[in-house]
């Protein structure tokens, strides 16, 4: 059945740069992993009110983008990605996990479309918002894997006021690790909204607690942005993701 609610401003179509596909907002890169995203996390498409596009990084999964070390096996099947993203249409491009951070600078350089490969870039933006006496509170997924290199390819300087915390290598999020350490998860992956919600709830308010100079959290993961709107209850502040 044809979609009747159709954009009537439309009067005319043409062809943009040999794009196969058109009226997709976004692109999205997600790491080769099997594990579901609840709605809010960018892997589940329902919470988009616009139409996304999705391509698999082929071969790189949470283990090779977070623990190897070397990570320039990961640069060409990024960039792959990101090329056929643009040739399908889509009008920019965003990655599922906040530690493709390391590659911004080499996949814009590649596209001639925005790219958005973490919500990390948006930390230089928060710091002009709270002034240079605040600090920005990092929330990631593991803090021994994130890198002034990650920080620096988005634009954030290593010596500036942030304070970064680790939700599963210092606040034992378990729940987290169900879905992404594959040191302990299952072969198919699974959560519980409410105690992964209470768990993240809990290490922000105490990271909050612990560092009264934060004047705003930043959600690291794709995966923690279901439960920024709990984390803004009990913290009072701004919660960016």
């Amino acid at each position: 059945m044809q979609y009747q609610n159709r954009d009537v401003g439309i009067k005319q179509i043409f062809t943009r740069k040999n794009h196969t596909c058109y009226g997709m907002g976004i692109g999205i890169m997600i790491l080769d992993d099997v594990y579901p995203g609840f709605p809010g996390d960018v892997r589940n498409a329902s919470g988009f009110p616009y139409p996304v596009q999705y391509e698999i990084v082929d071969g790189i999964d949470i283990k090779q983008l977070l623990w190897h070390e070397d990570k320039s096996p990961c640069l060409e099947p990024i960039l792959n990605s990101a090329k056929k993203l643009e040739r399908m249409g889509c009008r920019a491009i965003a990655a599922e996990c906040g530690y493709f951070a390391y590659f911004q600078p080499e996949v814009a350089d590649a596209v001639d479309i925005p790219v958005f490969m973490s919500s990390l870039l948006q930390v230089p933006f928060i710091q002009q918002t709270i002034g240079p006496k605040k600090n920005v509170g990092i929330i990631c997924y593991q803090k021994q894997f994130l890198t002034e290199t990650h920080l620096k390819k988005v634009g954030i300087n290593p010596d500036r006021n942030y304070l970064i915390a680790g939700a599963s290598d210092e606040y034992s999020c378990t729940e987290l690790d169900k879905l992404w350490s594959w040191e302990v998860r299952s072969e198919h992956p699974e959560a519980v909204y409410e105690i992964q919600e209470q768990q993240m709830v809990a290490a922000c308010v105490d990271f909050y607690k612990k560092n009264p100079s934060i004047g705003a959290i930043m959600l690291e993961c794709t995966g923690m942005q279901p439960f920024a709107r709990a984390i803004q209850q009990q913290v009072d502040l701004p919660v960016f993701s």
